[in-house]
């Protein structure tokens, strides 16, 4: 590892992990655990403030899981494991939570677009809005502050989760003392949209992904229902607006990708020909990390212990923070 910097970052257990998420994140945290210490956690207990489905919450971490351990990340450099498996996170958030101020999260992006979609639609603006959405920056920022974090890499739209965490940790170490780090944000760097099969961003909200581990027939009949224009093979085509080749060019070399530019402008090609372009490159970036996820998937004890594992060293980092936290606001022995 080229440094002792700590990397942390956290994925929702919510629905399958499709190409957009892939592309955006993914891919890069997987470049990142080659030369850093890497932590991730699987966020179920973020996932419950809009999944109340003990049995979805479960498979989508084992889905997660086995996509961590397929797609080539260094596991000596990686720290996996459940959230849930380290109740001190709870605790943290509750300590937390007696030194934010309230003004912080009223001002939290997602709540804030929870309360003026209500407002917008003529309902009460905290409709539907549970205190596990409202307080989550908190739990957020235990997450990050509990493992003595130093980087979190994040997406621009989601540096304000970092910038919570470091608020919250002045806070308390004003009050209480320089205990925590403040932690920095590294904005990943931006992969552009991912055009989902209607054109647009891919979001599980469309309806509209590609799975990342869709088995290659299931892959197949995704890309074929990818939405295009109606011109004929002989027409010339702008590939910039083409969802096919906007997803070609994150999968191909720079050289495949100027050939299929070159022949979407020239004319001659079909888009079912294009598409299946698209499938073959994807298929070949896709099948060997897929081998290793459909085996880890069915052999979940190998899962098991993975995440066990993890949760038995995140714990132990856990207790040594909370040791310390206890001492400076309860008064309790280190």
């Amino acid at each position: 590892m080229s440094d002792n910097k700590i990397f942390l970052s956290g994925i929702k257990p919510t629905g399958d992990v499709h190409l957009g998420n892939y592309v955006g994140m993914l891919r890069q945290m997987r470049d990142i655990s080659h030369a850093h210490k890497t932590i991730i956690f699987i966020a179920d207990l973020h996932a419950l403030n809009m999944m109340h489905d003990a049995d979805a919450v479960r498979e989508y971490t084992y889905h997660i899981a086995a996509i961590i351990m397929s797609l080539g990340f260094n596991m000596d450099n990686v720290l996996l494991f459940r959230q849930s498996d380290v109740p001190a996170v709870c605790e943290l958030t509750t300590m937390l939570t007696n030194v934010t101020p309230k003004g912080l999260m009223d001002r939290a992006h997602s709540y804030k677009a929870a309360t003026e979609r209500n407002i917008a639609a003529g309902n009460d603006a905290d409709l539907g809005v549970n205190m596990g959405l409202y307080v989550y920056p908190i739990l957020m920022a235990a997450d990050i502050l509990l493992y003595n974090s130093d980087i979190v890499p994040v997406g621009a739209d989601q540096k304000q989760h970092v910038e919570f965490a470091r608020d919250i940790a002045g806070h308390f170490n004003t009050i209480y003392g320089d205990l925590f780090k403040l932690p920095e944000p590294q904005i990943m760097p931006d992969a552009g949209i991912i055009p989902g099969l209607d054109g647009r961003k891919m979001s599980k909200s469309y309806d509209n992904t590609i799975p990342l581990m869709a088995s290659g027939g299931e892959l197949k009949k995704k890309i074929m229902r990818i939405i295009t224009d109606s011109k004929t093979p002989d027409e010339s085509k702008d590939p910039e607006t083409s969802t096919i080749y906007m997803l070609y060019r994150h999968f191909a070399t720079a050289d495949e990708v100027a050939d299929l530019a070159a022949r979407f402008r020239s004319g001659g090609l079909g888009y079912g020909t294009a598409k299946t372009i698209l499938f073959e490159k994807l298929d070949s970036v896709l099948a060997p990390m897929r081998e290793r996820y459909d085996y880890l998937m069915t052999h979940r004890d190998e899962l098991d212990a993975a995440l066990a594992q993890g949760a038995s060293v995140a714990r132990k980092i856990a207790d040594k923070t909370m040791s310390r936290v206890r001492h400076v606001m309860l008064g309790t022995k280190k």
